[in-house]
């Protein structure tokens, strides 16, 4: 007779009341967060004196932003990844930036116990076999996997080896199920937009994350387009060594650099004035290196790296940048590629028209609430695919009454289209954090038409009618 194992029972049990567990403590706090923003809203329309509503707004941001830090902090995995998409200084409000921020790097460590039993289950050997040294201390630790400094053995160079945290992807799709459920509740009171479409995309991307052997060929993929296509890549990929690549573990050249955001405390730290020209120069050079890379993935391969959050860049000598982790890639379908290319030289060149024809070839499905549909539209246009912010602003509203989601409504939204979306969202955010102000569109501008030409839906002498009339809208003249 076998002896009870009640150990095994009791972890059986508690793995199985996790996700419950989880989804309570989800909708616990949502709940809480979202009535808590509904009476303020009430108690807003007693107050009179309109120089108060400024300072009130901010107090309550402070008391959802604690409220939301605790949540994604306590629940950890997937709402880490929330707290990347909501702590956008061009997107969320100040006080929940400033709390969510420090959230984006920072996810608790597996130990490194655990570690081992991942590394030698996934390779067969022991760590020792495999590896001459093999830093015990994590170098960082995110939602789905945390990165380790160590050297193969016969190899002299340094590499990073990314592992999966076991038992995690369970318990992110409950999480991605919740907020599915959420989103459709939001999209039907609050925000007219296609918030549903976007989780499930979401739920798509994420679930790539968590096969190491996709995001290895995605490196590879990415690294061959843009190494072959420039005389010099604008921005550095690792390389991946593929006899060590697992659907759990992942293997690769380690990057040496500083994280985009610590860019400023570096140069003080070296005397170099961080708002000096200097500086400004060798900002302005690492944005432009993004810009070009994101242009070119999106716009001509139509394969592009989807996730360009601060801690997945690093900054290298000589003001060059290093852009890690490939476990949220994107290929859009040529017609959502050529379509997005329409809407980019829309919003470049202000056509009001041609952004509502290509809102329509995209998919994106909208009803006006106002009288002037195109403007507002091109302005919604902006908002979701552009990095420029209007002058003397540092965050966007998008939810706000005045908004343009307000006046027009997102009845249908691509899925594919969200990293892009997404992206761009992202791209904004590191521009407003370095302090610099600038147009992706106005920069992919050549890089569309570019594509269109090649597609042959745009021969080069309609390019360049289409180029003159761009610059008469600009600059009209007598």
């Amino acid at each position: 007779m076998h002896a009870i194992d009640f150990k095994e029972i009791q972890e059986k049990l508690s793995d199985g009341f996790r996700p419950w567990q989880r989804s309570f403590q989800f909708w616990a706090r949502a709940t809480d967060i979202y009535t808590g923003y509904k009476v303020f809203q009430l108690r807003m329309n007693f107050v009179k004196d309109v120089n108060k509503h400024e300072e009130m707004w901010e107090r309550q941001h402070e008391l959802a932003a604690h409220k939301i830090y605790s949540m994604c902090s306590d629940l950890g995995g997937f709402f880490l990844k929330i707290a990347q998409i909501l702590g956008k200084p061009d997107l969320a409000p100040a006080a929940w930036v400033r709390k969510l921020v420090t959230l984006c790097d920072h996810a608790p460590a597996t130990s490194f116990d655990a570690i081992r039993v991942v590394l030698e289950k996934e390779f067969g050997r022991s760590i020792e076999q495999v590896f001459e040294t093999f830093d015990e201390m994590p170098l960082g630790s995110a939602s789905i996997a945390q990165v380790h400094r160590a050297r193969v053995k016969g190899d002299k160079r340094d590499v990073v080896v990314k592992v999966q945290h076991p038992g995690v992807e369970k318990l992110m799709m409950v999480d991605i199920r919740n907020l599915q459920i959420f989103a459709l509740y939001m999209q039907k009171t609050d925000i007219k937009f296609d918030l549903f479409s976007m989780t499930k995309e979401i739920e798509k991307q994420i679930g790539y994350e968590f096969d190491f052997k996709r995001e290895a060929n995605a490196m590879k993929k990415i690294r061959r387009f843009l190494y072959d296509n420039n005389r010099k890549s604008p921005v550095l990929v690792p390389r991946v060594l593929p006899n060590l690549v697992t659907r759990k573990v992942l293997v690769m050249d380690y990057m040496n650099g500083i994280p985009i955001l610590s860019l400023g405390d570096e140069m003080a730290k070296r005397g170099i004035n961080p708002h000096g020209k200097m500086a400004e120069a060798a900002k302005f050079n690492i944005l432009n290196s993004l810009s070009q890379a994101y242009g070119q993935m999106i716009l001509k391969s139509g394969f592009f790296h989807a996730d360009p959050h601060p801690g997945n860049i690093l900054i290298s000598k000589g003001s060059e940048v290093a852009l890690l982790d490939y476990g949220q890639v994107k290929e859009l379908p040529d017609h959502l590629r050529l379509g997005y290319a329409n809407l980019v030289i829309a919003i470049a060149d202000n056509n009001a028209s041609l952004a509502l024809q290509s809102f329509r070839e995209l998919g994106i499905a909208t009803v006006a609430k106002c009288k002037n549909e195109q403007q507002e539209l091109l302005q919604l246009a902006k908002t979701m695919f552009d990095t420029e912010m209007p002058p003397g602003t540092t965050t966007l509203q998008p939810f706000s009454e005045d908004s343009s989601i307000k006046k027009i409504s997102v009845e249908a939204f691509p899925e594919e289209l969200f990293s892009v979306l997404r992206t761009v969202v992202l791209l904004r955010g590191l521009s407003v954090g370095i302090g610099i102000n600038y147009s992706c569109a106005q920069h992919w501008r050549s890089m569309a038409e570019e594509a269109l030409v090649a597609s042959g839906r745009l021969s080069t002498g309609r390019k360049q009618k289409r180029r003159c009339s761009s610059l008469r809208r600009l600059y009209p003249g007598p």
